[in-house]
């Protein structure tokens, strides 16, 4: 008689992948809000209403070198700005202040395992044989799904058009299971610009619900 014990625990291997894989889709598609660790300084001049300021970005030579990811950085910093108050300038001469705004992230693995391990990111499955009394098939499965982690950071500065001061400056950082999501740049830069131009406890804590067709969605990995 065939033993299909094998097969039978290869089935069962499949299945558990399957099912802990969905826990953890599932688990991304349940955000609802993003939570950042705000540092703000500054003191903007409380005759200066953001209302009747205008606003331009500007761009560091660093930043002219990648323009559509600048570009993008700049259209996620936006509605920031205007729930803030500013008004975007018709031309960059016509503005009252400039804005500088960037986004850096990084990736790295938990301090509490090795970075990857002898079998790869995502654990193991092995088979082995066991004697004691005649020879059997068996089974063990070893399986971590815990992905690296990355820490996404935005930072705004405001400075006056005119003398170049600077008036305010701001930055968001967060960390979150698996790689960078350009999605997540507006709520981060609406975390920093939250408190504006009140003056705030540095560091902290800032959470901004998510829009609906973004909750939805689990991250980009």
């Amino acid at each position: 008689m065939i033993d299909h014990t094998p097969r039978r625990w290869m089935r069962v291997a499949a299945t558990a992948l399957l099912v802990a894989g969905a826990a953890v889709l599932s688990g991304c598609a349940a955000l609802h809000s993003v939570t950042s660790e705000v540092s703000s300084f500054g003191n903007w001049p409380a005759e200066r209403k953001p209302s009747a300021t205008t606003y331009a970005f500007e761009r560091l030579p660093s930043q002219q070198v990648d323009a559509p990811l600048q570009a993008n950085v700049e259209a996620a910093a936006a509605p920031a700005l205007a729930t803030a108050g500013f008004t975007l300038a018709a031309t960059p001469e016509l503005a009252d202040v400039m804005v500088q705004v960037a986004m850096q992230s990084r990736l790295y693995q938990s301090p509490w395992r090795d970075r990857w391990g002898p079998y790869g990111p995502y654990g193991r499955v092995g088979f082995g044989s066991w004697y004691g009394g005649g020879s059997r098939f068996g089974f063990g499965l070893g399986l971590s799904l815990e992905p690296p982690m990355s820490e996404m950071q935005v930072d705004l500065l405001i400075r006056d058009k005119k003398t170049t001061k600077v008036l305010y400056e701001t930055h968001a950082v967060r960390q979150q299971n698996g790689g960078w999501d350009e999605r997540m740049m507006a709520p981060m830069f609406a975390a920093a610009l939250k408190d504006f131009p009140l003056p705030a406890i540095s560091p902290r804590i800032v959470s901004i619900p998510l829009k609906p067709k973004d909750a939805e969605a689990p991250p980009k990995q």
